[in-house]
């Protein structure tokens, strides 16, 4: 049993800023009710909401295939707790039969449920129909039809979107076809993606022409669209067109459609990356005019803390904190609890027994190494730093203490780290500070001690040892009747760091390394305790003038969004658009070793694989389209090696 505190789903009232948990789909009953659904405002709603309800749940660990389909999390087999139907994507069980994560028709297999989404582009043209013509919806203002209608239409885009970031090339689905139209004009053509990327685009820029710059009662409309969220979304888009998948890519040279369109462009075009650098400028000054910013924690607690932990602080409430000033947009039908409790570790020593929590996604150490030193560059080229033996054990000294507790002894690989690495990652040994820590500060506080024979080596223990802490709100509590407070918080569709990620990457694939490209690195690097990369990599690097070149900043661009990113889904998608899966993905899957105990630390520090990924290219970078289709619509055609 558990407390479980929700934040609601959009619910059309619009009461997205209620207080209690409500989980409404409010559809017409039937076809032949339609025509009702807009003869008023109140069931015009309605419909507004059903628009809404497409939008994937982002925070369960069940429906979001980027925390099971790839390699930032591994569970244990056989899989317990969670539904991991979808896991199958990173085990390489994908299939052409009845895919995995099929968001092409919608599929509810084995309770991992994706929705449709070509059926929610039809209910998003549906609406844009009716509400559109002003002889409808008579008590319905023009100021409010515009701002529906242009809510609407962003959602359409972005639904093109999830498909064209999954699928490719697709459909686009500007008009809903009619059920009277002839069998011909049903079989649909898959478009090249540079005309579904334009499509998309323009589409946003229609919508922002009716939204709003801001909400405008936030205590009632938290989650709903606005310029902000509609522009960066379209830089998140743009990005998308301009990387090396869909920009110039040899893979896709015999990627046709029966007419011999070439639906990937396998010639590379460098104002694709200008285009995303400016839409994503565009982007950064809505969401400055927008009161957006970066997170900082502010220490209400009425207890001294440590500026280590406020930063600490800082880079995990930029995610967890319910609505905070750095996120852009928040889908309010995501909810956060079973990703909360499959990502939290006993650390209290009082209820080492408490079974309300899983420990499911345990981070790979392939993760858990990418995170950069104290001094802000990689372990593999910290000139001051040894990590030539990451599992060596080392005891942590009083200073130390407020990372790692003192006079523990844990690996070499979790010293000397930087804020992220200790924000965003449990591990054995580690502090875990949270709201209810039990000295009231981060001196003596919680901590995971997860060896045989320890405190945390109870019913969740990850396969790997380590844990998302980022992901677990500090509010979070273990209760003495073997059930936990868990504050749910809705998951960040976009936060501000992603967008200054987005324009950094952008703008140096564009015109080269420059002093606003390190900026917005720094701004962020800064928020987490780190020099500028100008400083880090003259001073700590072993390739000290990295930053100076193009490619050279471009992986310390990627470095830098794989950490400030972690564990929120972004890895799974990066690593396929920069075309890296292929190396990334056919690795071990390796973690330390479990079963080791507290009399001998050594033996649980040993690097142990538990799977060896398979990833083949070019047929794992794209979906495969259910084959029953094919037969249906032989317009259609397979996307490569399916």
């Amino acid at each position: 049993m558990k407390t479980r505190y929700y934040i609601p789903v959009l619910i059309m009232a619009i009461g997205l800023g209620a207080c209690k948990k409500n989980f409404l789909d409010v559809v017409p009953d039937n076809v032949a009710t339609l025509d009702n659904a807009f003869t008023m405002r109140s069931e015009a709603e309605k419909y507004l909401a059903t628009c809404y309800s497409f939008l994937p749940n982002d925070g369960d660990p069940v429906t979001n295939i980027a925390y099971q389909g790839g390699d930032e999390f591994w569970l244990a087999y056989p899989a317990a707790s969670l539904t991991a139907t979808n896991w199958n994507v990173a085990r390489g069980n994908q299939n052409v039969v009845r895919p995995y994560a099929n968001i092409w028709d919608g599929d509810y297999f084995d309770n991992a449920g994706f929705r449709g989404m070509f059926v929610g582009i039809r209910t998003c043209n549906t609406f844009i129909e009716n509400v559109s013509n002003l002889s409808k919806i008579p008590d319905l203002t023009i100021d409010e039809r515009n701002r529906w209608l242009g809510e609407v239409m962003f959602l359409k885009a972005y639904y093109h979107f999830l498909l064209m970031r999954q699928y490719g090339p697709i459909p686009i689905m500007d008009k809903s076809i009619p059920v009277t139209a002839p069998l011909e004009q049903t079989k649909v053509k898959r478009q090249p993606v540079d005309s579904v990327v334009n499509y998309i685009s323009n589409l946003i820029d229609s919508a922002c022409t009716r939204l709003p710059a801001a909400l405008l009662t936030p205590s009632t409309e938290l989650g709903r669209i606005t310029i902000a969220i509609a522009k960066s979304m379209k830089a998140r888009v743009l990005v998308y067109g301009a990387s090396p998948l869909f920009n110039g890519n040899s893979d896709y040279s015999n990627f046709k459609d029966k007419d011999g369109v070439q639906l990937i462009s396998t010639t590379y075009d460098a104002t694709k990356w200008q285009r995303a650098a400016t839409a994503a400028a565009d982007a950064i000054k809505a969401c400055d005019q927008a009161g957006i910013y970066l997170y900082k924690f502010i220490n209400t607690t009425g207890f001294p803390l440590t500026n280590e932990t406020i930063t600490q602080m800082s880079v995990r409430n930029a995610v967890c904190e319910k609505w905070n000033q750095e996120w852009i947009w928040a889908n309010s039908n995501s909810s956060t609890w079973q990703l909360q409790y499959s990502s939290m570790a006993h650390i209290d020593p009082n209820n080492s027994g408490n079974s309300s929590i899983y420990g499911t996604l345990g981070p790979t150490l392939q993760v858990v190494r990418q995170f950069y030193t104290k001094n802000g560059v990689p372990i593999t080229e910290d000139k001051t730093l040894d990590y030539s033996s990451i599992n060596t054990l080392r005891t942590a000294t009083h200073d130390e203490r407020f990372n790692i507790v003192e006079g523990y002894r844990t690996a070499r690989l979790n010293y000397d780290r930087e804020s992220r690495f200790y924000a965003d990652l449990g591990f054995d040994g580690g502090t875990w500070y949270m709201q209810n820590s039990p000295s009231h500060t981060d001196e003596n506080t919680w901590s995971a001690q997860l060896k045989l024979g320890q405190f945390g080596s109870g019913v969740a223990v990850t396969i790997t040892t380590y844990y998302p802490k980022k992901l677990v709100n500090w509010k979070f509590a273990f209760q003495n009747d073997n059930s936990s407070h868990i504050e749910d918080y809705p998951f960040p569709t976009m936060r501000l760091a992603d967008l200054y990620l987005l324009y950094a990457e952008a703008a140096n694939e564009a015109n080269g390394p420059s002093a606003d490209v390190y900026k917005y690195l720094n701004l962020i690097r800064a928020r987490a305790g780190l020099p500028g990369v100008e400083d880090s990599w003259t001073n700590f690097s072993t390739n000290p003038g990295a930053y100076l070149t193009k490619d050279g900043l471009r992986n310390i661009i990627r470095n830098e969004r794989n950490i400030e990113m972690s564990f929120e889904g972004s890895r799974f998608w990066d690593l396929r658009r920069w075309k890296l899966a292929g190396t990334m993905l056919n690795t071990n899957i390796i973690g330390w070793d479990r079963s080791g105990t507290a009399d001998h630390p050594e033996l649980f520090y040993i690097p142990t694989t538990y799977y060896t990924m398979r990833f083949a290219v070019p047929r794992d970078y794209l979906w495969p389209i259910r084959e029953s289709n094919l037969p249906v619509n032989e317009n259609l055609v397979q996307n490569p090696g399916w």
